[in-house]
């Protein structure tokens, strides 16, 4: 009992000094944000390699999940007579929950992974080591791009994602079921508004890059040196993006629409 008592005790230890950490590379990555605007070539390169390689997997995961969408919202709305409300359904499900969520979820998989690796695997081979002997802070010219760069693309993709799922909405269901096009369009057009549903969720998918760059790199600075430490560093990683993402969108989605 009592070492049942004594190991909680030291993962919760462990786990607020983990939390300390975390926020205090936050800070000092934030304090490095003048040295991103002074140097953007380095922004510009990651937001390629985190936003614009990762643009293959969200339009195709967002076409799949209009067409879904479309499809199961006429069977849903049909029962009810609604079904030029498909369009609506569509629109309202993807730029609140889907688009954010999904978008922040597919570019912790992705993105956020390749982040903790590549970060991990600098510090294994001590590269930031060598960059701190040459007078070379890491935070400002390894984390700091890097995080910003998900802050950016992030909001960005879930944007596109959510415009491509609206669009495969539409081809299922006009091109396929036969609901009339006109229906589809203005219905969306006078239930889905600026500051209610489209700010909202440009708000969850800033939180959401916040989020997963904050995590990856976190993950990947405090990565044991080590090959399987970097590879636990990855995976949980991801794991923990992916359970902050979820839990927090239900704060938020409480917040604005409760």
């Amino acid at each position: 009992m009592i070492g049942a008592i004594q190991g909680l005790g030291r993962r919760t230890l462990d786990g607020l000094r983990g939390l300390g950490e975390a926020v205090l590379l936050m800070l000092r990555i934030l304090r490095a944000a003048p040295e991103v605007v002074r140097r953007p070539r380095l922004l510009i390169e990651q937001l390629y390699v985190v936003g614009v390689l990762s643009l293959v997997i969200i339009l195709v995961s967002a076409l799949f999940v209009g067409l879904v969408l479309g499809l199961q919202g006429y069977y849903t709305l049909v029962d009810f007579g609604a079904e030029d409300a498909v369009g609506t359904m569509v629109a309202l499900t993807l730029v609140r929950e889907l688009g954010p969520v999904v978008t922040a979820l597919l570019f912790a998989g992705r993105a956020g992974s390749s982040l903790t690796a590549e970060v991990g695997l600098m510090k294994a081979t001590e590269q930031l080591s060598s960059m701190e002997m040459m007078a070379v802070d890491p935070e400002r010219r390894i984390l700091a791009p890097r995080f910003f760069a998900a802050l950016l693309a992030v909001p960005l993709l879930a944007a596109i994602f959510s415009a491509v799922g609206v669009f495969g909405g539409y081809l299922v269901s006009v091109g396929m079921i036969g609901i009339d096009a006109g229906a589809y369009w203005s219905n969306m057009q006078n239930a889905v508004t600026v500051q209610d549903d489209i700010l909202n969720g440009a708000i969850k998918s800033v939180v959401f890059g916040f989020l997963a760059g904050w995590i990856a790199l976190h993950k990947g600075y405090m990565a044991t040196p080590t090959s399987s430490g970097v590879s636990r560093a990855t995976t949980m990683g991801v794991v923990h993006t992916s359970l902050a993402v979820l839990g927090l969108d239900f704060l938020l989605t409480a917040l604005m629409f409760g």
